[in-house]
């Protein structure tokens, strides 16, 4: 058997939410570009992901409607969380565990008809937001915040991290993001998610896998090592990029947010992380971050021929946007689960169970000895 390691390259289904074809990015067709460029709005990518086209007004409000009715949290997922919010814990993991509490408050997270599954989604959906605002606000001794119903999916995240409307400036810039996180063809999240809805167990656990995946480091948590990189270097006296990432190259230490396996030229949704990196860093008096970020840019792409993930000018996003860099990965969640849950439908709808094979490469041809009769003769029971 011909060994891929790490699936490289390997096509192990299809399907017909994203496509990443001759370096763009598209989702059911389409074009990030035209999605962002256009302002299409976080709730319009939801219901594409789920449904494979576009909501009727009708459609659209009923989703918004939806999100609305479930976004809030029970006083029991609060009171977990307050549990939580020990030191030395990382908020992924507070998300993973909290969205499975989600299904062990759900009285039908069992049940297995569309309409079932679609209010699970939809809670999941709907209250993640709601866990990340409430867990960075009890963390500092503040009460959470409950949504509001004439707010935006995106401005009510907003207003429940700080208590106060945002300028529709940042909703906008915050709602950019979204888009561009929602979904991105079959990477190591979505592939758990995947892998765990061909079983046929529940969506509460198909996202669980999937926030646990994301969690790691080369994967969803690249974009808050980014933002501790950066912090190093500007910590630095006297600051010297090139000393630092030539360090770092020759430790053969993995630079995060650069490389990916998919782009070889460019990650198409770099170009408008960094346009939006380079806008609120103005607003916001970042300017030496941006600064900062653009010559690590330049300098990996002369030396060594890397380019900018999606994660790289996302850490100088969301860091503007006043959100705790521990939390980066989080956001990154809130958005993506709506590919992870068009995923999952569509693994359901698709009805087979992912089994891969493996090839052994361990010792052969052993043969066993008892623990009474090893000690006997004095042997080596490995």
């Amino acid at each position: 058997m011909e060994v891929h390691k790490g699936l490289a390259d390997v096509v192990v289904s299809e399907t017909s939410l994203s496509a990443i074809v001759e370096g763009n990015l598209s989702y059911v067709g389409y074009n990030i570009d035209e999605l962002v460029e256009k302002n299409v709005t976080f709730e319009e990518i939801v219901f594409l992901l789920w449904n494979l086209r576009m909501p009727t007004r009708k459609e659209y409000d009923q989703l918004c409607e939806d999100l609305h009715e479930h976004m809030a949290l029970s006083e029991s997922v609060v009171a977990c969380l307050k549990i939580q919010c020990r030191q030395n814990l990382h908020p992924m993991s507070v998300l993973r565990t909290t969205v499975s509490l989600l299904g062990v408050f759900d009285p039908y997270a069992e049940d297995t008809d569309k309409r079932s599954v679609y209010i699970q989604a939809v809670s999941i959906q709907a209250k993640i937001p709601t866990i990340i605002a409430a867990f960075a606000r009890l963390r500092r001794g503040l009460d959470p915040i409950a949504p509001r119903k004439d707010l935006s999916f995106v401005a009510n995240f907003l207003y429940m991290m700080t208590g106060e409307e945002a300028n529709p400036e940042l909703i906008e810039a915050f709602n950019h993001v979204m888009v561009l996180h929602a979904d991105h063809d079959l990477n190591a999240s979505t592939f758990t998610a995947r892998v765990a809805a061909s079983t046929l167990t529940d969506v509460y656990s198909c996202i669980t896998g999937a926030i646990g995946a994301l969690k790691g480091p080369l994967h969803g948590g690249a974009n808050e090592r980014v933002f501790d990189m950066l912090s190093e270097i500007s910590e630095s006296d006297p600051i010297d990029v090139p000393g630092y990432l030539k360090k770092k190259l020759d430790n053969k230490e993995k630079i995060m947010g650069f490389g990916h396996r998919v782009y070889k030229t460019e990650d198409p949704r770099k170009k408008h992380l960094k346009r939006m990196a380079e806008q609120l860093s103005k607003d916001f008096g970042k300017e030496a971050l941006y600064s900062l970020s653009c010559e690590v840019e330049e300098y990996l792409l002369k030396e060594k021929g890397l380019i900018p993930n999606v994660d790289f000018y996302s850490a100088t996003v969301y860091h503007c946007f006043g959100i705790e860099h521990d939390l980066f990965t989080l956001l990154f969640a809130m958005s993506r689960v709506s590919g992870w849950l068009g995923h999952v439908f569509e693994q359901q709808r698709e009805d087979t169970l992912i089994r891969p094979r493996s090839k052994y490469v361990g010792p052969t041809n052993l043969s066993y000895t008892p623990m009474d009769e090893e000690e006997h003769i004095g042997g080596d029971r490995k």
